[in-house]
């Protein structure tokens, strides 16, 4: 499977969020003595200065908290196929933001607050990308 655009690189601290991603599972991080919520990634708790964390599995669904409309694929012509597309922030019930991509939506439809849920778009075979599509809730 060939994919030409930018892909994330798995690091130590997000590593077990893209095998869950791969594995079609949205995970984040809660803190072992707080119990904050965090995303992105990161070795200690922004609350409490813990390291200790564990992985749990988000419902995948939230509401768009924020977005852009992107119209021109400059600088990279790979996207130019994808013109326009949504590049959005979502937040997630269990309160954490995150940034993605809305499909399945015309720009004009989108508007803070609108439902969405996390959907898969596996483009090889480590890398699966979380995408967001409006929810009929």
């Amino acid at each position: 499977m060939s994919y030409a655009k930018p892909l994330p690189v798995p690091d130590a601290d997000s590593r077990p969020f893209w095998e869950g991603c791969h594995h079609h599972k949205l995970l984040i991080m809660r803190c072992n003595r707080c119990g904050q919520v965090r995303f992105p990634p990161t070795t200690f708790c922004s609350r409490c200065q813990a390291h200790e964390h564990l992985w749990i599995e988000s419902t995948g669904r939230g509401r768009v908290f924020s977005w852009i409309v992107v119209r021109h694929p400059v600088p990279q012509e790979v996207y130019a196929e994808d013109v326009p597309y949504i590049v959005a922030v979502v937040e997630l019930e269990e309160g954490v933001r995150i940034p993605s991509n809305i499909i399945d939506c015309t720009p004009e439809l989108v508007r803070a607050g609108l439902p969405v849920h996390v959907v898969f778009r596996d483009v090889n075979d480590q890398i699966s990308l979380p995408v967001f599509r409006p929810d009929p809730r």
